[in-house]
């Protein structure tokens, strides 16, 4: 494995070294005092992995990281610093990928072997995959090869909430500004934050290289953008699969109710972003339209369990949703289920008064007075 260290101190860097040249396969072709020159070197060069000490005086080690992996992805950085295995918590690492200071010849080996298993063995099925998939239904989860699919792990939260925002708006540059406002709200604009914010892409970074081809986080000066290739996502393939394109017939009908079942949640709905929720609502528009179409359908033919099945499931899934209060009170009332049809009402005014404090729509309270004027005994 060829090697490159980066350390402002001579002593430090000399000591890396010799510790290094014992152990096996290993080729040190750069020792840099200078962060910049040791930077020419690697972009320049075939360096399987990079020995980095946080604290340089020119340059956060973590942005030279971060300026690195955009022109090198795959490579793998080491972390050396002089703070204890506390501190060194506080920069959110994976453990795998830094070292503490004296460094010491077993802990380099560990750290070496680890690397090389890493660079052997990991994403080689996922990296030859035609293509991956995942679901954004629910929860994020990926199902890579004959894998099942599987939730998605970061070391962090903000990790992960900056993947799946990324994501979000996949092949759209997002500047770093609006990250920062998105993960440190409070934190304002300093060296500090944005120190952070290169962890916290170097940890994504990291998070994603097993997944090979399929994600490529890209920078640029003023922000990142994700690009996907080969991804199949649940979200996509079921909105074009009930887009209702077909009409609803004997025929389609099964087709449309299987592809109903693949909509297991709401969009990231176990994550309390606020910035999914614009999409999670637009997808509930888009299964109410659909299912109340189906249920129209069924009630069309003549199929009144059908229907009342699925008026009950948009009941549990969208409790204001008026439609499927009163398309129940209508197939009620043609059973001459009296009782079920003033239960259904009720509920409905119970529900929305919880919720939004308000009464059922004109329409509905007119067709309900006029039953009820009706089937007085």
């Amino acid at each position: 494995m060829r090697v490159i260290l980066i350390d402002d101190e001579r002593l430090a860097l000399d000591y890396m070294a010799y510790q290094l040249a014992d152990l096996p396969e290993i080729d040190i072709i750069g020792q840099h005092i200078d962060p910049l020159k040791g930077k020419e070197q690697i972009i320049q060069s075939d360096a399987d992995i990079v020995f980095l000490d946080i604290h340089l005086p020119e340059i956060s080690g973590l942005e030279l990281a971060e300026q690195l992996l955009e022109k090198k992805p795959y490579l793998n950085i080491v972390f050396v610093t002089a703070y204890d295995e506390y501190a060194v918590r506080a920069f959110e690492l994976d453990a795998l990928d830094y070292i503490v200071k004296p460094v010491l010849k077993e802990r380099l080996l560990k750290t070496i072997n680890r690397l090389k298993e890493r660079r052997e063995s990991a994403g080689d099925e996922n990296r030859g995959a035609s293509s991956i998939r995942m679901k954004l239904f629910r929860q994020a989860e990926i199902g890579t090869g004959s894998h099942s699919y599987e939730l998605m792990h970061w070391r962090t939260a903000k990790a992960q909430e900056l993947f799946l925002y990324l994501l979000h708006h996949r092949k759209e540059l997002v500047r770093k500004s609006t990250l920062i406002d998105l993960l440190w709200p409070e934190a304002g604009e300093s060296e500090k934050v944005y120190a952070q914010l290169y962890t916290t892409v170097y940890h994504v970074r990291k998070g994603l290289s097993s997944l090979g081809r399929h994600f490529e986080l890209m920078n640029t000066t003023d922000g990142y953008r994700l690009d996907v290739v080969d991804v199949q996502f649940d979200v996509e393939e079921w909105e074009s699969s009930v887009a209702l394109e077909q009409p609803l017939t004997a025929e389609t009908i099964e087709r449309y109710t299987t592809a109903m079942e693949w909509y297991s949640g709401d969009y990231l709905q176990e994550y309390d972003y606020w910035w999914a929720e614009s999409e999670r609502e637009r997808l509930r528009q888009l299964w109410l339209r659909a299912s109340l179409r189906i249920a129209e359908w069924h009630e069309a033919c003549g199929q009144a369990d059908q229907a009342i099945l699925r008026y009950l499931e948009i009941g549990l899934r969208q409790p204001i949703a008026e439609e499927a209060h009163f398309g129940l009170m209508k197939l009620y009332a043609s059973q001459r289920n009296l009782a079920a049809v003033n239960r259904q009402y009720r509920l409905l005014e119970q529900t929305l008064l919880a919720n939004l404090n308000e009464h059922p729509s004109p329409y509905i309270e007119e067709w309900y007075n006029r039953w009820l004027e009706q089937n007085r005994e």
